[in-house]
C-alpha cells in the first residue's frame, strides 16, 4: 500500500485486513505519513527478486554489506516507529541468499521487527535465520492475485480458507488491485465461522 486511496478502499472491505506499506520514495512520499492511523499495519519491504524490471528504489541485493543493510534497517525504523512486522516485496534472490538474509534478520532483530516471509521462493532460507536469532517464522500460505482474474482470486481466498480451516490459520497475501478488493468485498459469506485477524495475532508455532 501506498496511497491513502486504497487505505480507504481496504477499510472498506468489511473485514480485518493487514496493510503493508511501501516505505516512502518520490514517487509515493506519504506512505509512512499515511500509516500511522491505522491500528496495526505492517512495512512492506523491497528485496532484489531474481527478474523484475521496475525495481522499487533503495531496494536492498545480494552483495549489499551489513552497514548498508543495517543503516537500511534503521531508516525504515524511523519511519515507521510503531511498526513490527515487516514482510518482503518481491525479494526471490534475496530471500534464499545465506549472508544476504542473515544480514537481515540480525539488523532487523536489532531494530524491532519480526520479518514475514512472503514465500517470493520456493529457495526460501528466512526460516534458518529466524531460528538462528530466535525470531518466530511466519510465512504466507497463499498467494491471492497473480492473476488478476476474478474466480482464480475467488479460488484462492477458498484455497487458504481450506488451509485455516485445517491448520488452524492461514495468511494470504493480495495486492490492493481494483479487482482483488472487489472479490475481497464479495467474498464475505465465505469467511463464516473464521476469525479474521491482524498478522500480530496468529498463533506462532
Amino acid at each position: 500500500v501506498t496511497l491513502q486511496s486504497q487505505v480507504n478502499k481496504l477499510l472498506n472491505i468489511g473485514y480485518t485486513v493487514t496493510m503493508s506499506f511501501m516505505p516512502p520514495t518520490k514517487k509515493h512520499k506519504n506512505s509512512a505519513r499515511i500509516a500511522q492511523n491505522l491500528p496495526f499495519y505492517m512495512v512492506h519491504f523491497p528485496l532484489q527478486a531474481k527478474n523484475f524490471k521496475f525495481e522499487e528504489y533503495n531496494t536492498l541485493h545480494v552483495g549489499d554489506s551489513y552497514k548498508k543493510i543495517e543503516a537500511r534497517v534503521k531508516k525504515v525504523r524511523d519511519y515507521y516507529p510503531n511498526a513490527i512486522y515487516t514482510n518482503n516485496h518481491t525479494g526471490s534472490k534475496f530471500t534464499s541468499d545465506d549472508t544476504s538474509m542473515n544480514y537481515l534478520i540480525k539488523a532487523l532483530k536489532k531494530y524491532d521487527f519480526i520479518f514475514v516471509d512472503s514465500r517470493t521462493t520456493s529457495k526460501s532460507v528466512v526460516k534458518k535465520y529466524t531460528e538462528k536469532y530466535k525470531l518466530p517464522y511466519i510465512a504466507r500460505n497463499v498467494f491471492l492475485d497473480n492473476n488478476q482474474n476474478y474466480d482464480y482470486i475467488q479460488k484462492q481466498l477458498k484455497k487458504s480458507i481450506k488451509i485455516a480451516k485445517k491448520t488452524g490459520s492461514a495468511i494470504a497475501i493480495g495486492h490492493p488491485y481494483a479487482i482483488t478488493i472487489k472479490v475481497l468485498k464479495e467474498s464475505k459469506h465465505l469467511l463464516e465461522g473464521l476469525n479474521l485477524v491482524y498478522v500480530n495475532e496468529i498463533p506462532v508455532h
